[in-house]
């Protein structure tokens, strides 16, 4: 059927391109020979592909269709036909040739085996003939930054990782346990709804509701102590105003558990939640409690994670969307607290790949002294190695900035609508920019 597809398809617009362009030869068309050779030498001939009257006149009993696949179906699906037509009678063959001589038989397969090779179509974007549109979209970028780009909630970082690409990108947090990834990992999302964003937020091991104080904490600065364990501290007429008003915003921040998922979270189903709730960035609480679609029998852990991690960078791409992860470090991330430095990419517990999947690689060190230390340990499009620092509040989720002595980060690196906005703070998605 394929091939009276696109002998209709060749017809209909009167070129040869999907031929020509994808190698595609009067062999693939055993059933419609002199159908396709009439085509060629008209062609040849005249220049031109005959109109559909004329080859009618030619070949009245051919019944032509509508067309509506893709080039690349038809492409790909005539390639398989036509391996299939070449393949029977080499297998028949060999079939025939096992009853008698299994040596004869295999030398057989092997020496044509080499005429049967799958031919795969690999596309490619030609950047000397796109040079134009890069320039559009440098163009696009400058002028309307935020469509392009999330500030990250910490002013100073953004100076060092140049803010987080909304269209392509893959952020993974990495800590020894208790070292409050999970923390920074909701005050970037909670930045991102602040400025007016819907956020999906993945938690394996928290409830909704525990989330959600911990957003109150980090977006208002209430007691999160105060708020968990229902102690003083919190203004009940105060929360309830703030409660009341925030719930106005037409933002959506979602949280998911397992539950959410049917107790199995892949790629899939997270692609159908983005679409659902129409999110503009994700994170997901710990990479490892998600279930690999690719997985094989036998695979290990680390192939497992390196499975998802791909699948995740591609969703970022397919859906225009940043992905952030949290991965816990393994036990040579370890480092006292009275030492300097954060884990390095190789602490990253179970696998490579998850680092080399990634665009950016933060590294996370709380000290004994509550101050928060951030590397950055992969920047795919920008500079590695360096390193900011917080004192932190984690009852009231502040940071506040500590400069060093040598201190070399850009203290607005912010999306230039971004910082034009009012500073002050605003519930209506409106005022946010």
């Amino acid at each position: 059927m394929v091939d009276l597809q696109i002998i209709s398809k060749v017809l209909s617009t009167r070129s040869l391109a999907i031929m020509q362009d994808n190698n595609i030869t009067a062999d693939y068309f055993p059933e419609y020979k002199e159908e396709i050779d009439y085509i060629l030498e008209h062609y040849e001939k005249y220049g031109n592909v005959p109109d559909k009257a004329t080859f009618l006149n030619e070949f009245s009993d051919v019944e032509l269709v509508e067309v509506a696949e893709s080039d690349r179906y038809l492409v790909e699906k005539i390639r398989e036909e036509y391996l299939y037509f070449r393949s029977v009678p080499v297998i028949t063959k060999a079939a025939e040739l096992l009853k008698t001589d299994s040596n004869v038989a295999a030398e057989y397969l092997i020496s044509e085996m080499r005429h049967l090779q799958p031919e795969y179509d690999v596309g490619g974007v030609d950047i000397i003939k796109d040079a134009v549109n890069r320039y559009k979209q440098y163009q696009e970028r400058k002028t309307h930054q935020n469509d392009w780009f999330f500030t990250c909630g910490f002013e100073e970082l953004d100076g060092l990782i140049h803010c987080i690409q909304r269209k392509e990108e893959f952020i993974v947090i990495v800590a020894r346990t208790n070292m409050g990834k999970s923390f920074v990992l909701e005050k970037i999302c909670t930045h991102i709804w602040e400025i007016g964003y819907n956020v999906g937020y993945v938690s394996p091991e928290m409830s909704a509701s525990s989330v959600g104080y911990r957003f109150d904490t980090l977006y208002k600065n209430y007691s999160n102590t105060g708020l968990m364990w229902s102690k003083d501290g919190v203004d009940d007429a105060d929360y309830k105003a703030y409660t009341e008003e925030v719930a106005e915003r037409d933002n959506k921040f979602i949280v998911a558990t397992p539950a959410d998922f049917q107790r199995q979270i892949t790629v899939t189903k997270l692609k159908n939640w983005v679409k659902k709730y129409k999110l503009d960035c994700i994170a997901i609480d710990g990479i490892t409690y998600l279930s690999d679609e690719r997985y094989k029998r036998g695979d290990s852990k680390t192939t497992m994670l390196t499975n998802i991690s791909e699948d995740l960078i591609a969703l970022s791409v397919e859906l225009e969307i940043p992905v952030m992860v949290v991965v816990q470090a393994n036990r040579n991330g370890v480092i006292d607290a009275d030492k300097e430095g954060v884990p390095e990419l190789e602490s990253i517990r179970d696998s490579d790949g998850i680092a080399m999947n990634a665009t950016k690689v933060l590294s996370i060190r709380q000290t004994k002294d509550n101050v928060l230390k951030i590397g950055v340990k992969k920047n795919r499009y920008g500079t590695v190695g360096g390193e900011v620092a917080y004192n932190w509040d984690i009852d009231t989720g502040t940071f506040t900035y500590l400069p060093t002595v040598d201190d070399t980060v850009a203290r607005d690196n912010r999306p230039r609508e971004e910082r034009k906005r009012n500073t002050k703070k605003s519930d209506a998605k409106e005022d946010v920019f």
